[in-house]
C-alpha cells in the first residue's frame, strides 16, 4: 500500500475505535455501578447497556445510503458529533433514564458503513481488502482495551469519566476526519464495501445470509447478557474488587485469542469452516451451562469464561468470511451492512431481555437463557450449506471493454478460475469470485486498466 492508503487505514481505524470503545468500556463496570443507584433496576441497567445497539442497528443503513448522496465526511463528522453529544449527556446524567438517553444518542452516530465506503473511495481496488482488514482488526483490539481500561478509568474517574473520555475520543475522531483523512475525488456506491439500496432485497432473500444474520444476533446477545452479571459475580462470589477485574479479563482474552487463531487457520485452509462453526456454537452452549452450574467457584468460573471466549473469538472472526462466501458477488457490501445491523440489534436485545431475565431469575437465569439461545442458533445454523472457498477479487477495467457489460461478463466467465462476475460501469470495476488454484491470471490481466 502507498502512503495515502496507510494514512486512510490508520485514521479510519482510529475513528472506528472511538465507536467500539464507546460501546465496550462500560460493559465490565456498568452492572456494579447500577447497583449503587437508587433508581436502577436490572432491566434498566440492561437497557442502558443495550440501547446503543438499537439505534446503531436502525441508523446504520440509512446513514450509509445518505453518505452516497451528500458525501462521506459530512455523515461521519455529523455521526461523531451526535456520538460525542450522547457521551456528554451520559456523563452529566443524574438518573438512569438520562444515561439511557445518552446511550441512545451515542448509537445514533452510526458511521460504520460510511467509514468503510470512504475507505473504498480512497484506496485502489487491488489494495482495498488490506485496508478493510486493518480497519476490521480494530474491533478486536478495541474490545480487549475496553475490558482493561473500563475498570481502571472507573476506579479513578467513575462512570462519568468513561463517558467524558469517550466524548474526547469522538472529538479527536472529528479532527482526524476533517484534517487528516483526504477528501475523495469522487463518491461511488461500492458493492464490496458499502450498502447498495438496489441489492438489499436480494441479500434479504438469501436463506444462508439470513442464518448468518441470526447467528451474529445471538452471539452478541449472549455476550451482552453475560456482562450484565459477570462483574457482579467477580465481586460478590470471587471477592475480587472491581479495579482488579481486568486481571481476569486480560489473560482470558489473550489466551482465547491464542487458542482461536489456529482454529481460524484450519477453518480456512482445510475448508472446515462450517464444521468448526457448528462445534463453536455448541461450545458456547456448554460454556453458558457451565457458568450457570459453576459460577460460585473461581476455577470453574474462569474455565467456563475462557471456553466462552474461545468460541466467541472464533465465531467473531469467521462469520464475516462466511457472509462473503454465501453472498452473491454483487451483494457483498450490502450483506455485510445487514449483518452489522443484526449484530447491533443483538446487543440491544441482549441488554434489554437479559436485564429482564436477570431481574426475574438472577445470574443463573441469564446463563440458562443464553445457553438456550445458543442451542436455538445451533439448530438454525445446521441448515447452512457447505460454502465454496472462492476468493473475492476486484479488477479495474480498461475503458475499451465497458461499452457492452453483458458481453464483457460472458468473456470474463470463460476465463478458467473465474466463477462469478458483476460489472459496475460507473466505477469501471469488475467484482469477481475466483478459484485461486485454477485462475488464469494472464487472461484476466488482459482486461485490466493496469495491464
Amino acid at each position: 500500500m502507498n502512503r495515502l492508503e496507510w494514512l486512510v487505514a490508520g485514521s479510519l481505524s482510529a475513528v472506528y475505535a472511538v465507536r467500539m470503545l464507546g460501546l465496550f468500556m462500560i460493559l465490565p463496570v456498568f452492572a456494579l455501578y447500577a447497583q449503587s443507584r437508587p433508581d436502577a433496576t436490572p432491566f434498566l441497567a440492561g437497557l442502558a447497556i443495550g440501547i446503543y445497539g438499537l439505534t446503531q442497528a436502525v441508523f446504520q443503513i440509512p446513514l450509509g445510503l445518505m453518505s452516497d448522496r451528500i458525501g462521506r465526511k459530512p455523515v461521519i463528522i455529523g455521526g461523531l458529533a451526535v456520538f460525542a453529544l450522547g457521551s456528554i449527556v451520559a456523563a452529566l446524567a443524574d438518573s438512569m433514564h438520562m444515561i439511557i438517553l445518552g446511550r441512545l444518542l451515542q448509537g445514533m452516530g452510526a458511521v460504520a458503513a460510511a467509514t468503510m465506503a470512504l475507505a473504498a473511495d480512497l484506496t485502489r481496488e487491488d489494495h482495498r481488502a488490506r485496508v478493510m482488514a486493518v480497519i476490521g482488526m480494530t474491533i478486536g483490539v478495541s474490545f480487549m482495551l475496553a475490558m482493561v481500561l473500563g475498570p481502571l478509568i472507573n476506579q479513578y474517574a467513575g462512570i462519568a469519566g468513561i463517558f467524558w473520555l469517550t466524548a474526547g475520543l469522538a472529538v479527536g475522531g472529528i479532527v482526524l476526519v476533517a484534517f487528516a483523512v483526504p477528501r475523495p475525488a469522487q463518491i461511488a456506491a461500492h458493492r464490496d464495501a458499502g450498502i447498495v439500496k438496489d441489492y438489499i432485497g436480494k441479500a434479504v432473500a438469501n436463506p444462508s445470509l439470513l442464518r448468518m444474520d441470526a447467528g451474529v444476533f445471538v452471539l452478541h446477545l449472549i455476550m451482552t447478557a453475560n456482562f450484565l452479571v459477570i462483574p457482579t459475580i467477580l465481586k460478590r462470589e470471587i471477592h475480587l474488587v472491581q479495579a482488579e477485574h481486568w486481571k481476569i479479563y486480560l489473560p482470558v482474552f489473550v489466551l482465547s485469542f491464542v487458542v482461536a487463531i489456529p482454529l481460524i487457520v484450519i477453518a480456512e485452509k482445510k475448508h472446515k469452516i462450517r464444521n468448526l462453526l457448528l462445534i463453536s456454537i455448541a461450545i458456547l452452549a456448554v460454556a453458558e451451562a457451565s457458568l450457570a452450574l459453576g459460577h460460585a467457584h473461581a476455577i470453574p468460573l474462569i474455565a467456563a469464561f475462557l471456553t466462552f471466549f474461545i468460541g466467541f473469538n472464533f465465531l467473531e472472526a469467521v462469520q464475516p468470511s462466511l457472509v462473503a462466501k454465501y453472498s452473491d458477488v454483487s451483494t457483498k457490501g450490502t450483506a455485510m451492512g445487514l449483518y452489522s445491523s443484526a449484530q447491533f440489534f443483538g446487543i440491544f436485545i441482549g441488554g434489554a431481555v437479559g436485564g429482564l431475565v436477570n431481574q426475574q431469575w438472577g445470574s443463573n437465569g441469564v446463563f440458562w437463557f443464553s445457553a438456550g439461545m445458543a442451542m436455538l442458533w445451533l439448530i438454525v445454523a445446521w441448515g447452512l450449506p457447505q460454502p465454496k472457498f472462492y476468493t473475492s477479487q476486484l479488477l479495474k477495467l480498461s475503458p475499451e471493454f465497458l461499452s457492452d457489460s453483458k458481453n464483457l461478463t460472458a468473456q470474463l466467465l470463460l476465463i478458467p478460475g473465474v466463477e462469478e462476475v458483476a460489472i459496475a460501469p460507473e466505477t469501471a470495476v469488475a467484482y469477481l469470485k475466483v478459484d485461486k488454484k485454477r485462475l488464469d491470471e494472464d487472461s484476466l490481466r488482459a482486461f485490466s486498466a493496469f495491464e
